[in-house]
C-alpha cells in the first residue's frame, strides 16, 4: 500500500469537488455540518473550551457526590445489621452493600478519569484555536500590502 501525504490527500479531496460556476457547482461532495443549509457561511466556525471545561467540572462534581454517597453507605447499614443479627438476610444485605460500594467506586473512578480527560481536551482546543488564529495573522485582507 502506497503512503499518501496529508497534503496530497487533501488535494485529492478538493479535486473531487466541482469548481464554482461549473455544472454541478451546487453538488459539493464535501462540506462541514456547521456550514451546510440555507445559512451556510453566515457564521464563523469557532471552537470554544467552554463546553469541555463545563463537562470536566460536571464530572468532578459527580465524582465528589458519588464518593460522599459511597462513604455514607456503610455507616447507614451498621444499625440495620445489628438489628437483624442471626437472620439469613444479613448475608444478602452485606452482599448488596458490597455491590453498591463497588459500583459507586467504579463511577467515582470513571468520573475522576473523565474530569482530567475533558480538562485536557479543553486545554488542547484552546491551544489549537490560538495556533490557528496566529497562523492567519500574516494573511492580508483584500490584497492589502504587506
Amino acid at each position: 500500500m502506497a503512503s499518501v501525504s496529508y497534503s496530497e490527500r487533501w488535494r485529492e479531496l478538493f479535486d473531487l469537488a466541482p469548481d464554482p460556476g461549473t455544472t454541478g457547482a451546487g453538488e459539493a461532495r464535501m462540506s462541514l455540518a456547521s456550514v451546510s443549509g440555507p445559512d451556510a457561511g453566515a457564521g464563523e466556525l469557532k471552537h470554544s473550551g467552554g463546553p469541555w471545561t463545563s463537562a470536566s467540572g460536571t464530572a468532578g462534581s459527580l465524582r465528589t457526590n458519588t464518593e460522599m454517597s459511597r462513604s455514607r453507605l456503610r455507616p447507614a447499614h451498621e444499625g440495620v445489621v445489628s438489628g437483624v443479627a442471626g437472620l439469613s438476610s444479613v448475608a444478602a444485605l452485606n452482599a448488596v452493600l458490597k455491590s453498591w460500594e463497588e459500583r459507586l467506586a467504579a463511577v467515582r473512578d470513571e468520573c475522576d478519569y473523565l474530569e482530567g480527560a475533558l480538562r485536557t481536551v479543553a486545554k488542547e482546543m484552546r491551544e489549537t484555536d490560538t495556533a490557528v488564529e496566529q497562523s492567519f495573522q500574516g494573511v492580508r485582507k483584500g490584497g492589502e500590502p504587506r
